[in-house]
């Protein structure tokens, strides 16, 4: 049986409304804010991270689309580094292992499925 989940309304998100919140572990090195996701009603995750002298390992369990606005990301992959800058984009499908490094960096996040943390559990 599928469960009837309600979209959320069309709306305009204001940047300067948005309240960052430590990430995980690395709540010095990252902080996200969730602009849309499961909460939404959609299996599109969207929103923006802030790093700050961050190198942090971690597994992509969706693809994930980077858009950088202010400052240089670098993604360490087992294939080699993949480095943007403003208005650059970094692709990185389901399953890859990397660190995100970066001293000061701003970046537009997408992810797909939003709800991957359920399907974990």
């Amino acid at each position: 049986m599928t469960q009837s989940v309600k979209s959320a309304a069309a709306r305009t998100v204001r940047f300067e409304e948005l309240g960052f919140s430590p990430r995980f572990a690395y709540g010095d090195q990252a902080e996200v804010v969730e602009v849309t996701g499961t909460g939404d009603g959609t299996v599109l995750g969207t929103g923006f991270g802030r790093f700050t002298n961050a190198e942090i390992p971690w597994t992509t369990k969706y693809d994930e689309v980077l858009l950088i606005i202010e400052g240089e990301v670098t993604v360490r992959t087992p294939s080699g580094d993949l480095t943007a800058g403003p208005k650059d984009c970094i692709w990185l499908p389901n399953g890859t292992e990397l660190i995100y490094i970066a001293k000061s960096a701003l970046v537009f996040y997408t992810i797909h499925p939003s709800n991957w943390a359920e399907a974990e559990q």
